[in-house]
């Protein structure tokens, strides 16, 4: 069955060299094929399949879905879910503000990806599946404690005596150094296996890594967005800081919203927010790439064939 969940996906990039996305594709998903998929997340012990599942668009009705969440969104959800695991794709990442009430969701994503995991289980209770989720610096929020308590309504949400990646999903306008506090108190409390950050500058990354370090905790991951189209990570000093300093730098928007998919075109842009970044005339100037893409594809594919039978 072919499916498409618009912006679920993000990819994991360890090391000084990027390399090339290594998947399969099938009817819009990836396989991932064995256990070799898997990295390690910076200095971490916690390690997760290369590509994920972001629930960004999980029960939102403030950006994604046309404003609209129903059943058939629902089974949709669901089904990617499912086909993901299927797949070996067991990394999901979501935020405590996904489809929450904050951003006038329908349904908050944490709670729709516990419900998923909980009726997996069901069926197959030895299923792995690696969940990652977020807090949201708002700016009432102060000091540590209110990372931990925010962490523990997301595993009440989530259904989850813990995750395996806690991350600050932005610089707070205040506040941050507690924030670091207390996802070093989780990881302590064994709340969380691993801790990272989200949309964080290069002086920011460093003042975490650093105060972290200091408690014999590593960064693990800074989650930015980072694609083709988008390469800014490349150019303000971001990447080369997570480099040097051995933290995962994890993508999203890898595949940016779904333009470098080739579901849109300049005569089907997407439709909601969406369609106001990527219009007919940025999808026009996008095509070669799109063409590029499409034919280092195919011929990725041809080579895997052929090797199989070698």
């Amino acid at each position: 069955m072919a499916m498409h969940v618009s912006g679920a996906c993000f990819s994991v990039f360890s090391g000084s060299r990027v390399g090339n996305i290594r998947a399969v594709a099938s009817e819009g998903f990836a396989t991932v094929k064995t256990a070799e998929d898997k990295v390690k997340l910076g200095g971490s012990d916690l390690k997760v399949t290369k590509l994920g599942v972001g629930a960004w668009s999980w029960g939102d009705t403030s950006y994604w879905n046309n404003f609209q969440w129903d059943d058939r969104k629902m089974k949709a959800a669901k089904a990617a879910f499912d086909t993901s695991l299927d797949n070996g794709i067991t990394f999901f990442d979501t935020a405590e503000v996904y489809g929450s009430r904050a951003s006038f969701g329908a349904i908050n994503s944490e709670t729709l990806l516990g419900r998923f995991i909980k009726e997996r289980k069901q069926r197959d209770p030895e299923v792995e599946v690696t969940v990652a989720t977020k807090f949201a610096a708002l700016p009432w929020r102060l000091g540590r404690q209110s990372v931990l308590a925010a962490l523990k309504d997301s595993l009440f949400r989530l259904g989850l005596s813990s995750v395996e990646l806690y991350q600050l999903h932005w610089a707070g306008i205040w506040g941050n150094e507690g924030f670091i506090d207390g996802l070093g108190d989780a990881v302590e409390q064994g709340l969380v296996k691993a801790v990272g950050v989200s949309n964080y500058s290069e002086k920011r990354l460093r003042n975490a890594y650093e105060k972290l370090k200091k408690r014999g905790i590593p960064l693990a991951s800074n989650q930015v967005n980072y694609s083709l189209i988008y390469r800014k990570p490349e150019e303000n000093g971001v990447k080369a800081a997570c480099d040097e300093l051995g933290i995962t730098l994890i993508a999203y928007c890898p595949i940016a919203q779904g333009a470098l998919t080739g579901k849109y075109t300049p005569q089907n842009p997407p439709t909601g927010p969406r369609g106001r970044i990527y219009t007919a005339e940025y999808l026009r100037n996008l095509q070669p790439l799109l063409n590029r893409i499409k034919e280092l594809g195919e011929n990725y594919s041809k080579t895997s064939t052929q090797s199989l039978y070698e």
